[in-house]
């Protein structure tokens, strides 16, 4: 495969949750919000919230951004030009998620090629309320993820992914064989069973109801870590639901 420091930075990216104390400087900080500002968007729809509370900071992170969905900054904008936003919420949504998510990304990579490393905490939707009220958003603000950052004090592995026979389809969609499925899993588990993942961690999301547990961490796998969490968790869409109301959007209503 073909490769330059751009790809090298992107292909050993790994999630980092050990940091030394260090906190970057504001040259850094500004070179990395500024690569998130400079991604693809539809309508610069995200914005970002900074905390440098190292004792508060999930992980004790230099760093913790929060990227957030903002449709209030474009609101502020329509009513200078004396517009009205008539575009349902869920669309506005959809195109801020996009405009937020290429920025984070654009930002873990920039810090990446700059020695920092990074995590994204994808539970932030479920805690918009909260967030909402630590940093004074007003309406229509919504946290889509968080990202700790700073400089590593662990260098992990970098995590197996599936081949990309099993991501690229060319044309067409196709018909996913047994044989297919079944390698793709195995390059998952054996990946992370190799680096005793879940073991080292001593993590194992448990089994709900009267289902057995038959797994050890010999066999504990990505797989069925995955399937446990969308087998069992977020079954109603209710909570979300709500934490968009109270952010002010009304995805349910015409």
């Amino acid at each position: 495969m073909i490769t330059n420091p751009v790809l090298e930075a992107m292909l050993r990216r790994k999630s980092i949750r050990h940091y030394t104390t260090e906190m970057p400087t504001d040259d850094v900080l500004t070179a990395i919000v500024r690569a998130g500002q400079q991604a693809p968007f539809a309508a610069q729809l995200g914005s970002l919230l900074l905390s440098r509370n190292q004792e508060k900071n999930p992980f004790s992170a230099p760093l913790l951004f929060t990227i957030c969905a903002d449709i209030h900054r474009m609101e502020l904008i329509m009513q200078a030009r004396n517009w009205k936003v008539v575009t349902n919420d869920l669309s506005l949504l959809l195109f801020a998620m996009q405009d937020a998510a290429y920025m984070a990304q654009n930002m873990v990579i920039a810090a990446e090629s700059l020695g920092l490393g990074s995590c994204f905490l994808g539970n932030a939707p479920y805690r918009a309320e909260k967030i909402a009220t630590e940093y004074n958003l007003p309406k229509r603000v919504f946290p889509i993820v968080q990202l700790t950052m700073g400089y590593p004090d662990e260098n992990p592995t970098v995590r197996p992914r599936y081949p990309i026979a099993f991501t690229l389809f060319e044309n067409t969609y196709p018909e996913l064989s047994d044989e297919l499925v079944d390698k793709a899993m195995n390059v998952m588990d054996e990946g992370y069973l190799a680096q005793q993942y879940y073991a080292r961690a001593d993590y194992k999301i448990p089994l709900q109801g009267e289902q057995e547990e038959t797994f050890t961490f010999e066999n504990y796998g990505w797989t069925e870590h995955m399937c446990r969490k969308w087998g069992q968790w977020f079954s109603s869409p209710d909570d979300l639901l709500g934490q968009f109301e109270k952010r002010g959007f009304h995805i349910t209503k015409t």
